[in-house]
């Protein structure tokens, strides 16, 4: 039987084990120890959907190996000892469920051909779709002159360290893919840097003024934030109402979604935005900006809060292009620098956000940083590095992107789609030759870090056959 229809038959298996894993919240949390006593270095939500995939690719007759917890793969050996390998890299880590959710975010519901849930885009379909188009090509009898590897990521959302662990331990793929982008296929990434923009705060002497007593809002850097708090406090009488009355208009003149309501002694101040990737920001609408637009209207008590909240809105805003704040690079292959805040905190001792840039692959992170600290001078606002990608890119002439789009091409019949750069990051950066392919269709609704995530099953099946191509070309 030829391995499509072998794969083909596999529908309701697929399914089965998709939703196996969907039920499983494997947000990263705090290190713990295994019932072994092994240090589970991403949680226990992670490392129970990690167990549960390297079981069932043993049960297909795969071997596995595990790199103390930290990642691991499912392998397909081949014959020749020395045979290069070939990697497919993908991650069980997902982002926060956040808030929005219509359906139960780790119920793996299905309705009308739709499997909703964390995850059934990024990545664990994915996941599924690789392994099963592995298990269809052996069951057909194909023999790969290459090592097939499913590498199993699993703090992908959160910085890729454990990928490096893998492959200091497991070793480096000669070539390969990671199901974790769009089809017809990614050959540039731009790169990313994630850093915080932070101010001390002293305590204001005044305290019959307005304060600021907290504000917080997002999820995660790579989210765009739906909701953003604060809260505030003032001895005047009748501020509460004036205030109120401000956020109303606000409300109005802006349309956009805010709400104050008494918190004990204190006004609580909630902003509701539009979640999104933080690779799109435009798709969405971020509750933090909308906060700060409304606090730019109040006079604080303390200097450096209506300092920050000034500097917020005359140089960040609503703006998705980082041009406000010296840094609005664009090239030809990525087009616009992709600008996104993704946290947002005020305390007694400090205000914070936490920045998400996407920079196109022609320029270098540095440049983007002297553009921001240029605008940062004169201020008393520090900048704090936390994590960089550096930026990928593959010729159209490549073979290998050749072969790809020809595994795409004779799947869907389209010929004429290009390869794409996008803002997203994903295991390419950190592995040898490797190239994000699928598994979301041009035509799909991205829903990926968003409320009510969803799957088509139809859509399953597809990238399954594409992979299942993917492999007899590249392998055979």
């Amino acid at each position: 039987m030829d391995y499509l229809e072998i794969l083909e038959n596999y529908r309701e298996e697929m399914t089965e084990a998709l939703a196996g894993i969907i039920r499983i919240r494997s947000v990263q949390e705090k290190p713990c120890a295994g019932p072994d006593g092994a240090v589970l270095p991403f949680g226990a939500g992670v490392e129970e959907v990690y167990q549960h995939m390297l079981a069932l690719g043993r049960s297909m007759g795969f071997e596995v190996q595990d790199v103390d917890h930290y990642g691991g793969h499912i392998e397909w050996k081949a014959e020749d000892p020395n045979a290069e390998t070939f990697g497919i890299a993908a991650h069980l880590d997902v982002v926060p469920e956040g808030t929005g959710w219509s359906r139960e975010p780790y119920g793996a519901v299905i309705e009308d051909g739709w499997m909703y849930g964390r995850g059934t885009t990024d990545d664990k379909g994915p996941v599924i779709e690789s392994l099963y188009a592995m298990k269809a090509l052996r069951d057909a009898g194909f023999r790969p002159k290459k090592n097939i590897r499913l590498i199993l990521g699993l703090d992908e959302e959160t910085g890729k360290g454990g990928m490096d662990d893998y492959i200091e331990h497991a070793g480096m793929p000669d070539f390969g893919i990671t199901p974790d982008g769009e089809f017809p296929l990614i050959n540039g990434e731009m790169g990313i840097l994630i850093f915080d923009l932070m101010e001390k705060l002293r305590r204001p002497t005044d305290r019959s003024g307005l304060l600021l007593s907290k504000l917080e809002g997002g999820d995660a850097p790579n989210i765009v934030p739906r909701k953003a708090r604060a809260v505030l406090a003032s001895q005047e009488p009748g501020a509460y109402d004036r205030i109120k009355a401000m956020a109303e208009a606000y409300a109005e003149e802006s349309g956009h979604a805010l709400s104050v309501r008494k918190a004990g002694t204190s006004l609580a101040v909630e902003a509701t935005g539009v979640s999104a990737h933080g690779a799109r920001p435009d798709l969405g609408l971020n509750a933090v900006s909308i906060l700060m637009a409304f606090l730019g209207r109040l006079e604080f008590a303390a200097d450096e809060v209506n300092e920050f909240i000034g500097f917020y809105n005359e140089h960040i805003g609503f703006d998705y292009n980082g041009t406000k704040i010296g840094c609005g690079f664009e090239d030809e292959p990525s087009g616009k620098l992709i600008f996104n805040v993704g946290l947002a905190e005020f305390t007694d001792e400090f205000a914070s956000v936490t920045i998400n840039i996407r920079y196109p692959v022609l320029c270098t992170g540095e440049e983007v940083y002297a553009g921001i600290e240029s605008c940062l001078a004169g201020t008393r606002i520090g900048l704090l590095k936390k994590m960089h990608d550096r930026p990928v890119i593959f010729s159209t002439e490549d073979p290998f992107v050749e072969t790809l789009l020809e595994a795409y091409a004779e799947e869907t019949g389209d010929t004429e789609a290009k390869p794409l750069v996008i803002g997203g990051g994903t295991y390419a950066k950190s592995l040898r030759r490797t190239m994000a392919f699928g598994a979301a269709f041009p035509e799909d609704e991205d829903r990926m870090h968003q409320p009510d995530e969803r799957l088509s099953l139809d859509a399953m099946m597809k990238a399954a056959r594409i992979y299942a191509r993917m492999l007899y070309k590249l392998c055979l």
